[in-house]
């Protein structure tokens, strides 16, 4: 069985390995994203995939633009059984869709949640329950007809990280099966009536407020760590939990004071802090935050 693989992000280069292990399955060649600099010094770096497929002497493909022509030609002319998409970050053209079918692993639910933030949508609504879907790719973003989905159950207090981990096995496991069984199934058109689109999160997305304890302690689960959490002023709040949902208290105050932790109430309900970072400066424990603004029980947080 011949394979085109197609990503970017590590989570991606798990699957690749997967696949590449897995006997009776060649990788005949890899696509993704171009280097990019990384860090102050903008250092050239590769995607891990790439590395992964030049350490197993895979021929390595890094268009800006798969819809290019030459790009597309290209690619028609390899010759392959199935193309594999993981988070590649582009949109396959008609004609790559037709040399050979496109499996997608996406990580929801299909049709709910599709587009650049499954995972983190997830958390941020503070679902139970989960999935990847493998799809046949059509030319919509995330539109394709449905393979086969595996659904996993969300920790209610699960960070980002976590789940990112945990799909990224169930998505490997799953490639594998849709790969070996792919004349079993019969691929099943999405209802579009229920679909749900998340977008790319930007840096913005990470300020909250003490209004609900519940969402503000969701937000840190699904931007942990990227973008963060923090408040108007700067302060990121590096270390949190749940308190409790309902109860009501002004907002950002100071409830308790404790060895290694504050409790701040919101609107509704309340988080205990432990860690925080200023802007422009070094994480640090909240008691000696406070005990440097000289603010303590009744005061606000900020």
């Amino acid at each position: 069985m011949k394979i085109i693989f197609m990503g970017t992000p590590d989570y991606a280069a798990r699957i690749l390995e997967k696949i590449i292990s897995t006997k009776d399955m060649e990788v005949v060649a890899v696509y993704t994203q171009p280097d990019k600099p990384v860090g102050r010094k903008k250092v050239l770096t590769p995607p891990v995939v790439k590395t992964i497929a030049l350490q197993n002497k895979i021929s390595v493909y890094q268009p800006k633009r798969l819809r290019d022509e030459s790009v597309t030609q290209e690619l028609k002319e390899i010759e392959c059984d199935y193309i594999v998409v993981a988070a590649y970050g582009q949109i396959l053209p008609r004609e790559i869709l037709e040399h050979a079918p496109c499996i997608n692993l996406h990580a929801s639910i299909l049709p709910q949640y599709r587009g650049a933030s499954p995972i983190q949508q997830t958390l941020l609504n503070g679902d139970g329950k989960t999935g990847v879907t493998a799809m046949l790719m059509d030319e919509g973003l995330d539109t394709g007809d449905i393979i086969k989905i595996k659904e996993i159950d969300v920790g209610e207090n699960e960070m980002a990280e976590s789940l990112f981990d945990r799909l990224t096995d169930v998505a490997s496991e799953l490639t594998l099966d849709v790969l070996q069984n792919f004349n079993k199934y019969t691929p099943i058109k999405q209802d579009d009536a229920q679909s749900s689109h998340c977008m790319k999160i930007t840096k913005q997305d990470g300020e909250i407020s003490f209004e609900d304890a519940q969402t503000l302690f969701n937000k840190y689960r699904a931007f942990t760590p990227w973008p963060g959490i923090y408040l108007p002023s700067g302060l990121k709040l590096k270390k949190i939990e749940l308190v409790e949902r309902d109860s009501k208290y002004e907002s950002g105050k100071i409830l308790h004071v404790e060895k290694d932790f504050i409790v701040v109430g919101c609107k509704k309900g309340s988080i205990k802090v432990y860690r925080v970072q200023p802007e422009s400066k070094n994480e640090m424990d909240v008691i000696s935050y406070i005990n440097g603004k000289r603010v303590s029980i009744a005061d606000t947080l900020s």
